[in-house]
């Protein structure tokens, strides 16, 4: 499989995105980890949301350029992945189903080349539909589309299109959006050699509704296990969270927002503790 060339559609603005949404939460969350000699990975997460918990066990395993990935849930919702690598030359098979819900299934083709990447997904279900995407270019510039044709109606759900400039020290990426209703760009730039800090912005505008968000956050790196981050948005939606690495791959986020334009609200407050034995 080809390491060299361009990012898929939906890796563009994927890293300023997880700086801004990544690590934000107003609940509580518990996860523990663990992993095998033969390469089973276990996941369990106890999550708390108001009155509400839920929780879920996640369980991988690999073998060779092949793995298996299953997710059950408090809901008896079962999701399982099956990725297959190089069954052909540079190409990814993917087939995912949620249970009980068999019409859920979807299989998905990937082809990486040196200039370009393409995938094709089909969802054989009521309401069947293929999804499909492109991009051209480099590793530092990349043209990209994509699209979804619902075959029942025998129209396009979806299209999208957008370029990417990747740099040692920045990130541009600038999408048309939903049929060319909004224009998404990001910006995410580091401060200096190692990475330790960063700075991102990214500007949503919707056209029918004639309205904008602009959003710009940070990120820090205080030492070599305590991390900072913080956002707000021209709405005044505040975010910060500080995440500390108790143990090699085990964490605690301490995460809150604030809304400055409604000063009577409580502030909410987020903990989440991960832990890999």
């Amino acid at each position: 499989m080809s390491s060299e060339g361009p990012g898929l559609f939906s890796s563009f603005g994927k890293k300023a995105k997880e700086i801004l949404t990544t690590g934000y939460s107003s609940h509580q969350k518990f996860t523990v980890a663990s992993r095998s000699r033969d390469g089973v990975a276990i996941v369990s997460v106890l999550a708390k949301k108001g009155s509400l918990s839920t929780g879920t066990v996640e369980a991988k395993y690999d073998c060779k350029n092949n793995s298996i990935y299953v997710k059950i849930d408090t809901d008896s919702n079962i999701l399982t992945i099956l990725t297959f690598n190089d069954i052909l030359p540079s190409t990814k098979a993917i087939a995912s189903c949620r249970l009980p819900d068999f019409k859920s299934v979807k299989c998905e083709a990937q082809y990486f080349h040196e200039h370009a990447r393409f995938t094709m997904a089909m969802r054989p279900s009521k309401s069947p539909a293929i999804d499909v995407s492109a991009t051209i270019g480099t590793p530092h510039i990349a043209f990209g589309t994509e699209a979804s044709y619902a075959l029942a109606v025998r129209n396009f759900t979806k299209y999208n299109a957008g370029v990417s400039l990747t740099k040692p020290n920045f990130s541009v990426s600038v999408i048309l959006a939903e049929k060319g209703d909004a224009l998404r760009a990001t910006y995410l730039h580091h401060l200096d050699q190692k990475k330790r800090g960063t700075v991102v912005g990214e500007m949503e505008r919707k056209f029918s509704a004639n309205k904008s968000t602009l959003t710009v956050g940070c990120s820090y790196a205080v030492d070599a296990h305590t991390t900072v981050k913080a956002k707000l948005n021209n709405h005044g939606k505040l975010g910060a969270l500080v995440q500390h690495e108790l143990k090699p791959k085990s964490s605690l986020t301490v995460s809150g927002s604030f809304d400055t334009k409604a000063m009577d609200k409580i502030p909410k407050f987020g903990v989440s503790l991960s832990f890999i034995p």
